[in-house]
């Protein structure tokens, strides 16, 4: 057992404690109001990256043009730092998200109030339909639409297809998408306790403007997203292809 491992483990407990304890003491403003939901899940991330600092020699850095208006984010997602990063910087960042989050006590009451987007995920054609519905009523909130254009944590170095929610998004809200690489799942895995030191990377890339063949958009997309993340994680030490 490393030394490291017992710094993630401390600081793995010290976290979610961290969780709690914020989610209880913003509790009835997040009920009263988002900002009281925003402001809580701020402070947390913040905290969370500040402690995996000092504690795991775990830094970040953001690149590119983090944007501010009304925006569809399409990410690459490796691990819930990439989550952590992307919302602590993004001013105004709602998810897709899956239904079930809902109902878990505490964290349902804050998704709902952040304006999150849920989606039934098993049933791809209703989910997208339903998606694109819970967008339309949620518009008159702007704000950074961030989806994860694989559905789901990908591990560094396994290729996962990209699903076509993210075009049918781009098409329906006529809004800029802007890609986001990452490198995070190098030092935070998706699975197990160690966190390792180094330099997590979230890239925000340049923005593709409305308009784009569906096709084309998915193409382009997903060569972006791809190159870019191979290149933040042989920075962090792993390569890709092997």
């Amino acid at each position: 057992m490393s030394w490291q491992w017992i710094k993630s483990l401390v600081y793995v407990v010290q976290v979610y404690i961290a969780m709690g304890v914020l989610g209880i003491v913003f509790l009835p403003w997040a009920a009263l109001s988002p900002r009281g939901a925003r402001a809580a899940c701020q402070t947390y991330a913040g905290y969370a990256l500040w402690s995996a600092r000092w504690m795991l020699g775990l830094r970040h850095e953001v690149r590119g043009d983090v944007p501010t208006d009304e925006v569809l984010i399409a990410a690459k997602h490796q691990s819930f730092l990439d989550i952590l990063i992307i919302f602590y910087y993004a001013p105004v960042a709602k998810f897709i998200m899956k239904r079930e989050l809902l109902w878990t006590p505490v964290i349902g009451l804050y998704a709902w109030r952040l304006g999150c987007v849920p989606v039934d995920r098993g049933k791809r054609g209703a989910a997208i339909a339903k998606m694109i519905e819970d967008v339309e009523k949620g518009r008159a909130q702007p704000g950074q639409l961030i989806i994860y254009s694989q559905g789901t944590r990908v591990k560094p170095g396994v290729r996962a297809p990209y699903k076509v929610g993210t075009a049918v998004l781009y098409e329906q809200l006529g809004q800029p998408c802007v890609p986001a690489a990452t490198n995070a799942g190098v030092l935070w895995p998706r699975k197990g306790i160690l966190r390792k030191p180094g330099l997590a990377v979230v890239e925000f890339l340049p923005r593709i403007e409305p308009g784009m063949a569906r096709g084309a958009f998915m193409a382009h997309l997903e060569r972006e997203v791809e190159a870019h993340s191979d290149k933040l994680m042989r920075e962090a030490g792993f390569e890709p292809g092997e």
